[in-house]
């Protein structure tokens, strides 16, 4: 068994070529499943830009990077709305390091920074049809809120939340 060496840091002035690569590998995959494609969904994360993780970051959510032996393997972002609410985003790791409890270790990462900031919810959205990762989410406590549909994508959009 190899061990691997494993850091969760906040990405801060960091150039953001790599976590773009990894939220367009990681649910890349989840598009060539679902058939969506960029013409249908053009800001779904697969197609995701380094313009836009940008303007996310401009609009205050702090990014994470998951580092595997020096080498990022591992994204997310958290944002808190205009609601108050704060929204795990992006939440993404290479499809070969997937099932190692990398992403967990993000949204524990996620969890900690936002009972810090004195929350006692998390949010997140997710494709409705994809079950395998909604179970994954329940199995931590995430809650179902709501389904919705919205004219601009072609899927229905899960809300859900966790108490913290």
């Amino acid at each position: 068994m190899v061990t691997r060496k494993k850091k969760i840091k906040e990405i801060t002035g960091d150039k953001l070529d790599k976590s773009v690569e990894i939220v367009r590998r990681a649910f890349g995959t989840v598009a060539q499943e679902m058939g969506i494609t960029e013409e249908a969904a053009p800001f779904f994360p697969a197609f995701i830009t380094i313009e836009r993780l940008e303007e996310l970051r401009k609009r205050g959510a702090i990014f994470f990077g998951l580092f595997i032996d020096g080498q990022q393997a591992g994204f997310v972002a958290v944002e808190k709305e205009n609601d108050g609410k704060f929204y795990m985003k992006r939440l993404a790791v290479f499809p070969e390091f997937r099932h190692g409890g990398y992403g967990r270790d993000l949204v524990d990462t996620v969890i900690e920074y936002v009972r810090n900031k004195g929350s006692r919810k998390l949010h997140i959205t997710i494709v409705n049809g994809e079950t395998v990762l909604k179970e994954w989410y329940q199995g931590m406590g995430f809650k179902e809120v709501s389904i919705q549909k919205f004219e601009h994508l072609p899927f229905r959009v899960c809300f859900m939340e966790l108490s913290i």
